[in-house]
């Protein structure tokens, strides 16, 4: 499945995953009323799960669930005070698809219409496939993973997402003899 909306490709097959392309921030986008705006405006949100950097550290391995109700949607913002972080995600859905999109907030005093959308809303057959990826962090602030069941009209759907996050490696040259 590859999602084209003039933007780098979004979810590439490669062996039964997908994997969604890591997406700089500091890219111009337009500043239009996206679809994503409008949702986080007028949406029915189920559920918001917040979450730091240090709580996402202490994940571990396990998987975490949401539920989300048909014609509603829920959120994962995430708030991160350093930069040049990874903040990588992979989820699958059950019983049908789910819409997926990350949005970038540079505080919680910034107004919807100042959001920036990394991730356009893009459906994931993810109840077949697992999807994977991750958004590079340029910038302080705050990256809201949008799980989107607005579609759904009666279907409600389970999410099992794992999050993660790295830090840069830098080499400090203490292995040179």
């Amino acid at each position: 499945m590859i999602c084209d909306y003039d933007n780098p490709i979004l979810f590439v097959p490669r062996n039964s995953t997908y994997s969604s392309s890591t997406f700089d921030e500091s890219d111009d986008l337009p500043m239009t009323q996206d679809a994503e705006i409008c949702l986080l405006k007028s949406g029915e949100l189920m559920l918001k799960l917040p979450l730091t950097v240090e709580e996402i550290l202490k994940f571990g391995e396990g998987t975490r669930e949401l539920f989300i109700k048909s014609s509603t949607y829920s959120i994962i913002p995430i708030t991160v005070d350093e930069t040049g972080l990874t903040i990588s995600w992979v989820f699958s859905s059950d019983p049908k698809s789910i819409s997926f999109s990350v949005v970038y907030k540079q505080s919680e005093e910034t107004s919807l219409d100042q959001c920036k959308v990394l991730i356009p809303m893009t459906r994931c057959n993810s109840h077949k496939e697992t999807i994977r990826g991750n958004v590079k962090v340029r910038n302080a602030g705050i990256y809201i993973l949008i799980f989107d069941n607005t579609f759904s009209r009666f279907i409600s759907k389970k999410v099992f997402f794992h999050l993660s996050v790295q830090r840069p490696v830098v080499y400090d040259g203490s292995d040179f003899p």
